[in-house]
Parts: structure tokens; sequence; C-alpha cells
């Protein structure tokens, strides 16, 4: 057998295996052999069928199967012992011209393709600079966290009049254009969200409605064409929401409204733990750590992005765009050439983007354990479980949880990815300058 590889530039090279029958011959017999052991064909006992029986109605198709085990063997083992590092995958050469007897008398010569990987040479120093925003909670997005955590855990009350936040319990009959009821029209018992509604005329008509009143409605207006609150609203099809011109006579039959509860022991023991907060001037410093915890967040990820997009603009590097179009292609049957146009651009950038933290993890020794996979999956669940509930949940529970997350093999990859990421932004923040900026939240949401 023998391998060879030519350089076509610095981007791009062809490998070339040629295999002889004397490569193939032994391990196309033991298959064989395999195969006769295990068959199990009529007039002969399990076991005991003729090497040659098997040899005329499989040989070929064992024989193409031995021959690409070998050739992906070969390929991989040329490709690490000699450390070429590639884009993609290898591309088989299709030469119509060769045509070969598959009689185990062939020698096969095989080309490929290679998307050689570039050079890449990138240096982190004090000298890169990015701005760092320390993100603060402004007092109308504390109000509204405080507003919601206290109706969590609140009671829901019938006042006699209707007010901005309230939910307007209500029959609601479809109109005709002259403002009559629309005979077999849509009919509906559902809950009108005054939170919900977008347009302020319809919403003040909403306020200071009580038992038994009736007003028309134009729910398309008021609810600024969302087909999928209006379908709920009158338990309809999207698709008919969305088209939906009628107004609607609406006639309440009740208003409900979700109480705050009060600031108390009770009250701060069950979101916290017995004790931990003992006044409202505690339990706001405790909304407003977890409202700026989750702006540092946000301000961790406008940072990696600016990294992210210095890094990739400042790093000159070249790739094997017309081989990495054509892997594309052939590992993505469904792509089309627009589809492929439109988002080279992006998937270019991003493959600098993944040499780039590459050569930083090499050059820097950078490790990743399972421990930081681990710890990493934890605190994504944590933060979704905390979205429904500001109490934490037990930690033997919450490791259970992640154990199990971690199972599948996808999520484990995308943590890695994950942790690879933050490891690399890490090293970053720790060489180049850090501008540290103080920004309300409000401001900070402009910029992003």
């Amino acid at each position: 057998m023998n391998i060879t590889q030519e350089k076509v530039d610095d981007l791009n090279a062809i490998v070339k295996i040629t295999i002889a029958p004397e490569d193939y011959a032994s391990r196309v017999e033991k298959s064989l052999k395999e195969q006769a052991k295990k068959a199990n064909l009529p007039g002969f006992r399990k076991g005991m069928v003729p090497v040659g029986h098997i040899k005329k109605m499989y040989g070929k198709s064992i024989l193409v199967e031995e021959i690409n085990t070998l050739l992906s063997e070969t390929l991989t083992k040329h490709l690490t012992d000699n450390k070429v590092e590639v884009l993609g995958q290898p591309l088989p050469v299709l030469d119509d011209t060769i045509e070969f007897k598959w009689d185990n008398t062939d020698e096969f010569v095989f080309n490929y393709e290679l998307g050689l990987a570039p050079a890449v040479d990138v240096e982190i120093t004090s000298k890169d600079k990015f701005t760092y925003y320390d993100v603060k909670a402004d007092e109308e997005t504390l109000a509204a966290r405080i507003t919601n955590i206290r109706k969590s855990y609140g009671k829901m009350t019938n006042p006699e009049v209707a007010a901005e936040g309230d939910v307007i319990y209500a029959d609601l009959v479809q109109l005709s254009p002259d403002g009559t009821v629309f005979e077999g029209g849509i009919t509906s018992t559902g809950s009108i969200r005054t939170d919900l509604v977008t347009d302020k005329k319809i919403l003040k008509s909403l306020v200071g409605l009580k038992k038994d009143d009736v007003i028309e409605l134009d729910v398309q207006k008021a609810f600024d064409g969302n087909e999928t609150v209006i379908a709920k609203l009158l338990n309809i099809e999207e698709v008919d929401a969305k088209e939906l011109k009628s107004k609607f006579q609406v006639t309440v039959k009740n208003v409900n409204r979700l109480e705050e509860s009060d600031l108390n022991q009770e009250f701060f023991d069950k979101i916290f733990g017995p004790g931990v907060v003992t006044d409202e001037a505690g339990f706001r410093a405790k909304i407003t750590e977890e409202i700026e915890s989750m702006f540092q967040q946000d301000a961790d990820r406008k940072l990696q992005n600016d990294i992210y997009t210095q890094l990739t603009s400042q790093t000159k590097m070249q790739l094997p765009d017309e081989f990495l179009r054509k892997w594309l292609k052939a590992t993505n049957e469904k792509l089309t050439d627009e589809e492929l146009a439109q988002g080279y651009d992006d998937f270019a950038k991003n493959l600098k983007w993944t040499l780039i933290e590459n050569k930083i993890i090499t050059d820097n020794e950078i490790k990743i354990d399972y421990k930081d996979v681990f710890e990493t999956a934890k605190q994504r669940l944590d933060a979704q479980f905390r979205m429904y509930s500001p109490q934490p949940m037990p930690e033997d529970q919450l490791a259970q949880y992640t154990t199990t997350f971690l199972q599948e093999k996808e999520n484990a990859n995308r943590i890695f990815d994950e942790v690879k990421a933050l490891k690399v932004f890490d090293y970053i923040k720790s060489v180049a300058t850090l501008d540290q900026k103080e920004i309300g939240y409000a401001k900070f949401v402009e910029m992003k």
C-alpha cells in the first residue's frame, strides 16, 4: 500500500492512496470466513456454509466494505502520524474514467481533496483593550421585579371595578360591520388580560368596568394583531385569528386581581429561607443582587461578543474557501446555492474563531476538566429553575438533575463547547486591558 500527499497550495492538498491485492486479500479472506460461520442458508447447516459459496454470493459487497474500511483507517493514520490539520473532512475525487473489476485482482487508486488549516498567529497582550460594563438596576426594573415576586406569592381577589393589570372575565360575541350580533359568528367566554392590551385608548376603556357592563372591543387593535393572544381569548385557531377583522361585544362576568403578598416575615422566609431576610430593606437588597447578577451575565455576553468581533477582525488568516463550500454542499444535501452564498461568511467567521480558540488553548496549555463541565451545567439548570421559583433547589437534587442532563450526548457537547469558550475568554480577560464602566440597565439595553 502506498500513500502520498501532494501540496496544491498552502491551503489545499491531494492525498493519493494506492491499494494492491496483497493489501486487502487477507482482510477479505478473514471476513469471508467469519461470514461463513454466521451464515444461515437453505441447504446448509448453520456455520457450515463453504467459504466459496459465501464468496460467490457476497464476495463483491464484502470486498467493497473492506476496501472502504482500509481507506478510512489509512487516511486517518496518515493525517494523525503526519499531524496534518484539516478543515471539514477529506473529499473523494471522483474520476468517471476509472472502472474497477471488483474481482480481488484490482489495484485501487483513490484521491482525496484536503482543506488545510491555516497557520494562526494570535497573541493577546495588554494592548488589546475592551470595555467591561457594570450594569446597575434602575428603580423601574427593580420595582417590576418586586411586583412580580409579590404577585407570585399573592392571592386572587375579585374587586368590583377593573384596574390596570387586572384580568376581566367576560362573554365575547362577534359583531357584524353594522354593530349587530353576527348570526352564527364566534362566541367565547374568556379572560381579557389588561397587561397585554397595547392600545392606550382601549386600555382606558377597560379600566373602570364592573360586572354586567357591556362594551364593544376591537381585538386586533387591542392586542396589536397578536394572533396567539387573540386565538386564546376567542378559542380559535391562530390562522383564523390572524385574518379576523370583526369587533366583539364584551359582557363582563367578573374581575380578577392578583393581589401582591404583604412584605412580612412569612413572605421573606418562603423566598429566601427562615431568617435570611428580616425586613424590606434586606428584601430589596437581595432582589437587587439577583437582578444585577442577571445583568452581569448580559454584560459578560456583550464583552465576549466584543472580543469575538475584534479578534476575528484583527487576526488575519486565509481559509480554503472553495474546498469548504464544496464540503458544505457534499455534507448537506438539502443546502441550496443561495443558502450557501448567504450563510458562508458567517460560517467562515465562526470557523476562524474556532481556530483562534484552539490556538489560545494549545499555546497556553488550557485544560478542560469534567468538573468544569458539570459545574457549568449545574449553574445553567439552577438559573432555569430560578425563573420559576426564587427559592433555590436543594443541592443534592440539582446535582442529580445535572448528572441526568449530561448523559445526553448533545447536552454534554454543548456544555463542553461553552466551557471551552469561557476558559478562552477568561484567559483573554486576564491578559487584555479591561476598561470597567458603570452603566444603567436602560442605557445598556440600547447598546445591545
